[in-house]
C-alpha cells in the first residue's frame, strides 16, 4: 500500500513544497552558474528509472565546457566551477531533480538513476533495482555513495527493494541531510569521482 499509493502522493506533495520553499535559493544559484557557464546552468542527462524506462535527468550544472588544444573537454575535476563546487558540497545540484519528482520520473528515496549502457551490464540480481522508482537520495547513499564499489552499491539497492518502507524512507531521508551538513559521503558526484561500471566479474574468472 505504502509503496503503490502513498509514496508517490508523499513524493509529490514534498516535492512541490520543497520547490516552493528554496525558489529563492534556486533562482540565486540559477543565476550564478548561468554566468559561470555562459548561460546554460543545467545539466541534462537520459538516465534508466523504474523498469529499465528512460527519463531525461535534470541538475545543476556544475562544470564548465572547457576544451583542450585538440579540442576535447578536459578532466571533469578541472571544469568544476567555483559555485558549482559548492553546490556540489552540499547537493545543492540536485535541487531540479524535484522536477523530476513532480514529472513521476524519481522519488525522493530510491536507488541513484544511472546511465542507459549499464542496464545491459547488470546481473539478474543488481537489474532488481529498477523495480523501484529512482530517488535522489537512497540506502546506497548513506552507506558510503562513492567510497564503495559499484557492487556494493547494488547490494544496498537491492536491499532497499526487499525492504522498503515508510520507516525506512524517514531514516534514510533524516541521515541524508545529516551527512550533507556534514559534508560525509553526500558530497560528490556520481558522474565525476566514479570510474565508470564495466560489470561485475563472475567468481571463476
Amino acid at each position: 500500500m505504502y509503496s503503490t499509493i502513498f509514496k508517490r502522493l508523499i513524493d509529490f506533495v514534498a516535492a512541490l513544497v520543497g520547490l516552493i520553499f528554496i525558489s529563492p535559493l534556486f533562482l540565486v544559484l540559477i543565476t550564478l552558474l548561468s554566468i559561470s557557464n555562459n548561460g546554460k546552468p543545467f545539466f541534462y542527462q537520459l538516465r534508466a528509472g523504474k523498469n529499465g524506462r528512460l527519463f531525461t535527468i535534470i541538475k545543476l550544472k556544475t562544470m564548465n565546457d572547457k576544451k583542450d588544444a585538440n579540442g576535447e573537454l578536459l578532466p571533469a575535476l578541472e571544469r568544476v566551477t567555483k559555485i558549482g563546487n559548492i553546490c556540489r558540497k552540499y547537493s545543492l545540484d540536485e535541487i531540479p531533480q524535484l522536477l523530476n519528482i513532480l514529472k513521476g520520473d524519481m522519488s525522493l528515496i530510491g536507488p541513484r538513476p544511472l546511465l542507459p549502457e549499464y542496464l545491459e551490464l547488470y546481473n539478474e540480481e543488481q537489474s532488481r533495482r529498477h523495480e523501484v522508482m529512482p530517488g535522489i537520495t537512497g540506502w546506497a547513499q548513506i552507506n558510503g555513495r562513492n567510497a564503495i564499489t559499484w557492487e556494493q552499491k547494488f547490494e544496498y539497492d537491492v536491499y532497499y527493494v526487499n525492504n522498503q518502507s515508510f520507516l525506512l524512507d524517514v531514516k534514510i531521508l533524516w541521515l541524508t541531510f545529516y551527512k550533507v551538513i556534514k559534508r560525509s559521503d553526500i558530497n560528490s558526484s556520481e558522474t565525476v569521482d566514479m570510474p565508470m561500471f564495466t560489470g561485475t566479474k563472475s567468481k571463476n574468472e
